[in-house]
């Protein structure tokens, strides 16, 4: 009786097949500092449009300038620690958890909802709110979308088994089965030897 494969239980194993994929701890470190500069950038950009280009005085008064106060530098480096967070939170579901892809997803999705509606729940004026949560919308995508990418890259593959179609070995102390029989070649007719048929090979 033989058994379908067992599916991708999201602890490493996959398809039966004797290999076990697990995160690349270096590559997704690199991934994720690269991803908490992206996130400061996006960060600053967006304050910077809406601060400079709108005129809209987001998470500083208006009288700060371009740049605002130092709230706006907390909420750049906050960003990247977020993105970082992320990463590390990540890493942890790819270890520990079936489909980690998923639950990334939801809780990346729930947490950017979160950012996007906080802003709203303030009495500042309504283009400030709407400029902060337009900015946090795009932060949680770029931090989402950059994360995954990394977490479908950033894999190292090792053999636990086996390879598919190869049964091993027979247990210890006992002998092995009869041999099995070789695939057939192709021959010639018994009437009509080719050049490469010696008198040994007739009985």
């Amino acid at each position: 009786m033989t058994y379908p494969p067992p599916p991708n239980d999201g602890s490493g194993y996959r398809d039966g097949s004797g290999y076990r994929v697990r995160p690349d701890g270096a590559q997704f470190v690199a991934g994720g500092l690269a991803t908490a500069i992206v996130a400061a950038l996006v960060a600053l950009v967006g304050i910077l449009i809406c601060r400079w280009t709108l005129n809209i005085p987001i998470l500083a008064p208006a009288g700060d300038g371009a740049w605002g106060s130092a709230h706006t530098g907390e909420y750049v480096l906050g960003a990247a620690v977020v993105s970082l967070v992320a990463a590390a939170l990540l890493y942890l579901l790819e270890l520990a958890t079936p489909s980690p892809g998923m639950f990334f997803a939801w809780i990346m999705g729930l947490a950017t909802l979160a950012a996007v509606v906080y802003p709203f729940s303030t009495s500042a004026p309504f283009e400030q709110k709407a400029a902060t949560a337009i900015v946090n919308l795009v932060l949680g995508i770029a931090v989402t979308s950059l994360l995954s990418a990394v977490a479908a890259r950033a894999i190292r593959v090792a053999r636990t088994g086996p390879p598919t179609g190869r049964p091993p070995g027979p247990p210890p102390g006992q002998s092995p089965g009869p041999p099995r029989s070789r695939p057939y070649e192709q021959t010639e007719p018994i009437d009509r030897p080719g050049p490469s048929r010696t008198s040994r090979d007739w009985p």
